[in-house]
C-alpha cells in the first residue's frame, strides 16, 4: 500500500507511488523559497539545517547526482544560497520503501466513508513510517484494516492513504486521512486556507497573565540540533506560524489551555509555548520535563514526579476537528475525549490546588 507523505499541513506535489517495478523512483524530498533577508550560506550547510533525518554524506551524494536545484538549475555543494531563491531537493527511493507493510492493530475509527477517515490516535503511536520507525505506525495499521485478508489482488485496488495533516507521536487525538487523490487535494486546500476547525487541549507550565492571547513567530529547524524546532520572532528563518490560546483552568503552577492553530508547523504549539516561557507539561524536547514553576519543597517535587509518571509524555491532545466534506459539501465536526492519563493528571493538579487554597484560608484565620 502506498501513501502520500508531507512535511507540513500542505498538499505534497509528488506522488510517491511512481516508477517502474524494481527500479528507483525520483521523489521530491524538500522545497522552499529562501527569505529575502538571509545571509549567503553554502547549499550543503543550508540543507543540513533544514532537512530532517539526513546525513551530510547523503546530502553530498544528492548534490553530486544533480538532484538539488536552485531556481531550476543543479548546483555544486559550495554554491552560496541567497535570499529569494527557490530550492528543490529530490532523492531516489526503491518502490518497496514507499509501501506500507500491513500490521494488525486496534484502531479507534471515529468516522469513515469512501473518501476519508477520522482516526482517534492514541499517544505513543507514530503516524507514518520514517527513520527508526518502520513498523507499528498508524499507517501500518490502516494498511491491514483496509485489506484484512491480505489478498495481493485486492491490495492493488486499495485506496491510497493521504496524510492531510499530522500530529506528533506523543500527541493524542483526532487525525484526518484522505483515501482518494481528489479528497486529498480538496482537504489540503482547506488546511492551506486556514478554514479547518482545530482545537487542542494542553497543560503548560506557569500562570498565564492573560485569559486569551496569540503567539506569532516563525518556526524552523533548530540551527544546532536538527531534530528540534525553534521559534524565530524576527522572521529571519522558518515559516510564519500563529497560535491562539484560551485559558480553561488555572492550577497555581500549571495552566490548562485550549489552543487554536492558524498554521500547521512542526511542533508549533510546543515551540510557541516554550518561546513565551510556558513549555508544555512533561515536554522533554522543549524543557517541560522538569519543574519550571512551583516550590522548593521535596513534597512538591515528589508530587510533580508522580504526575510525570502518570503522564509520561507532553500534555497535548487534539480535541476538536471540523472541515467541509470534499464530496458532499457537508460540514463535518468531531470531538475526542482526553485520554485517561491526561485526565488523571488534571485531577491531581485540581486536588493539589484545592488543598493549597484551603491551607491558605486556614492560615488566614
Amino acid at each position: 500500500m502506498a501513501y502520500w507523505n508531507e512535511e507540513a499541513d500542505e498538499l505534497p506535489e509528488d506522488d510517491l507511488d511512481s516508477g517502474e517495478p524494481g527500479t528507483a523512483e525520483k521523489i521530491e524530498r524538500f522545497r522552499t523559497v529562501t527569505g529575502k533577508g538571509m545571509e549567503p550560506l553554502r547549499i550543503d550547510k543550508y540543507l543540513m539545517n533544514r532537512v530532517e533525518n539526513i546525513t551530510r554524506n547523503k546530502i553530498q551524494q544528492i548534490i553530486d547526482n544533480e538532484m538539488v536545484l536552485v531556481d531550476g538549475n543543479p548546483v555544486k555543494a559550495n554554491f552560496k544560497v541567497k535570499g529569494g531563491m527557490e530550492i528543490v531537493m529530490y532523492e531516489t527511493r526503491l518502490p518497496e520503501y514507499s509501501e506500507i507493510k500491513p500490521e494488525q492493530m486496534p484502531l479507534d475509527i471515529i468516522y469513515e466513508d469512501e473518501v476519508l477517515m477520522v482516526i482517534n490516535k492514541p499517544p505513543n503511536m507514530v503516524v507514518h513510517p520514517g527513520c527508526g520507525n518502520y513498523s507499528g505506525t498508524l499507517l501500518n495499521g490502516l494498511a491491514w484494516y483496509l485489506n484484512p485478508e491480505q489478498d495481493p489482488e485486492k491490495t492493488s485496488a486499495l485506496p491510497r492513504i493521504g496524510l492531510v495533516h499530522r500530529i506528533d507521536k506523543d500527541t493524542s487525538g483526532l487525525l484526518l486521512i484522505a483515501k482518494t487523490e481528489d479528497a486529498m487535494q480538496k482537504l489540503a486546500a482547506q488546511f492551506k486556507a486556514h478554514t479547518v476547525h482545530r482545537r487542542y487541549t494542553g497543560l503548560a507550565w506557569g500562570d498565564y497573565k492573560e485569559d486569551e492571547g496569540t503567539i506569532t513567530a516563525h518556526i524552523g529547524r533548530n540551527l544546532r540540533f536538527r531534530k528540534k524546532m525553534d521559534a524565530f520572532p524576527d522572521g529571519s528563518y522558518g515559516k510564519h506560524a500563529i497560535t491562539h490560546y484560551t485559558v480553561l483552568e488555572r492550577f497555581l503552577y500549571v495552566t490548562l489551555l485550549e489552543f487554536r492553530l492558524e498554521t500547521g508547523r512542526t511542533h508549533q504549539i510546543r515551540v510557541h509555548n516554550r518561546l513565551i516561557g510556558h513549555p508544555l507539561f512533561n515536554d522533554s524536547t522543549y524543557g517541560g520535563d522538569s519543574i519550571v514553576k512551583g516550590t522548593v519543597y521535596a513534597k512538591y517535587k515528589q508530587f510533580v514526579d508522580n504526575c510525570f509518571k502518570i503522564l509520561p509524555r507532553h500534555a497535548l491532545h487534539a480535541r476538536e476537528l471540523g472541515f467541509i466534506h470534499p464530496v458532499t459539501g457537508q460540514e463535518m465536526f468531531f470531538t475526542s475525549e482526553l485520554p485517561a492519563d491526561f485526565k488523571e493528571v488534571i485531577e491531581k493538579w485540581r486536588r493539589y490546588t484545592s488543598s493549597y487554597k484551603q491551607l491558605e484560608s486556614d492560615e488566614a484565620y
